[in-house]
């Protein structure tokens, strides 16, 4: 992963472009690897840049969004500067995904800086008035400071002409193999907007789906056809472990000589959702940041003696098998890759919000 930083990149104004252009232009905040971006790309959106303060982030970012990644600090990007990415005739897209740890339990009770990002999120969008704005992030940011953070974001708009809807949405109702919901707002200076449509009610992808074609792997190794497509390794007792597990099971249907001490205590014993199988039939549960670890939740592969790979997790995440994380060659760095992975908004979630955008622009062209 690239390691170096720089202390903020410039930002280069677009050029106008015709009326044969595409849907219309995009600036991603906290773009992260580009997962909220790449389902605008596939619905022929022009991702004109993505900014965000993780210089990790670019290689990921650029390599499959067709755009430039911006290393910029949110809280300090200007409205002037926003303005001068968009497309010159075409309709202004704003997307973004605020970091969503602030919105935890554990920092109710909390100064966590990070709370002003969506502050500045709104503050930004009052200034450059897109056309339309996308904002996603976790379902409990509804409730955070008692729901304070977010009904002040959504006056911001609603003062500022925009007409605003939002919902928590299953992801599996959208397509995905995973069973993560994510807030879901969007807003339009244009007119009335509409929520994505759920299209999978009847039936859900499932984790065969998704990745039951990919070559199989033993733990601590890598497909050499695809660097991303590697499992972390396993210590003896852990290969014991999953060698142990069946699928959807958890560390209960282990013998008692393989139970962590942990799991052996009053409070352990309430923790049943680490080390666990995945089922073939069923969505995936939610990818973290370190779905490639067996021991981290039921990340084990439903059927090999592994946990996933990264590939499997981004794959699940709904990014295609081809996109990228890291340039050929270099050395895959678990934690790193888990966390562009874990973090990003999954695609196919994302791919359900521009067409729901894309259906919106299309009333007003």
């Amino acid at each position: 992963m690239i390691q170096g930083a720089t202390a903020g990149d410039q930002i280069q104004a677009q050029p106008t472009i015709d009326q044969a252009g595409p849907v219309a232009s995009v600036v991603d905040l906290f773009c992260g690897a580009g997962g909220l971006s790449h389902g605008f790309y596939q619905e022929g959106f022009r991702i004109v840049g993505g900014v965000d303060f993780d210089e990790n982030c670019r290689y990921a970012f650029e390599a499959n969004n067709d755009a430039p990644f911006i290393r910029r600090d949110v809280a300090k990007l200007t409205a002037r500067e926003i303005d001068s990415l968009f497309l010159s005739g075409r309709p202004r897209v704003l997307i973004g995904c605020a970091p969503c740890q602030p919105f935890s339990t554990y920092n109710q009770k909390n100064d966590d800086p990070k709370w002003e990002l969506l502050s500045q999120f709104a503050k930004l969008i009052d200034q450059v008035r897109p056309d339309v704005v996308s904002m996603e992030n976790v379902p409990r940011l509804l409730d955070f400071k008692d729901g304070q953070l977010f009904n002040d974001f959504v006056a911001t708009l609603r003062n500022a002409d925009y007409d605003v809807v939002w919902k928590v949405l299953y992801g599996p109702d959208f397509g995905m193999a995973q069973t993560r919901s994510r807030l879901v707002l969007l807003a339009s200076r244009l007119g009335k907007i509409e929520l994505p449509v759920p299209t999978h009610i009847d039936g859900y992808r499932t984790v065969r789906d998704e990745i039951g074609d990919l070559p199989a792997l033993t733990h601590g190794s890598v497909d050499p056809t695809d660097h991303l497509h590697c499992a972390s390794r396993l210590s003896e007792i852990n290969v014991k472990r999953i060698e142990a597990s069946r699928p959807g099971g958890t560390w209960r249907d282990w013998p008692k000589e393989l139970v962590a001490r942990c799991h052996t205590t009053t409070t352990g014993k309430g923790y049943s959702s680490v080390y666990g199988r995945m089922t073939w039939d069923s969505p995936s549960p939610t990818i973290t940041t370190q779905f490639f670890g067996f021991g981290n939740g039921r990340f084990g592969h439903p059927e090999q003696e592994r946990a996933l790979s990264l590939r499997e997790g981004a794959m699940l995440q709904g990014f295609p098998r081809d996109y990228e994380f890291a340039p050929p060659g270099d050395r895959i760095h678990f934690k790193a890759v888990g966390r562009l992975i874990g973090n990003a908004v999954p695609v196919k979630l994302a791919n359900a919000i521009a067409k729901a955008v894309k259906l919106h622009l299309g009333q007003y062209e």
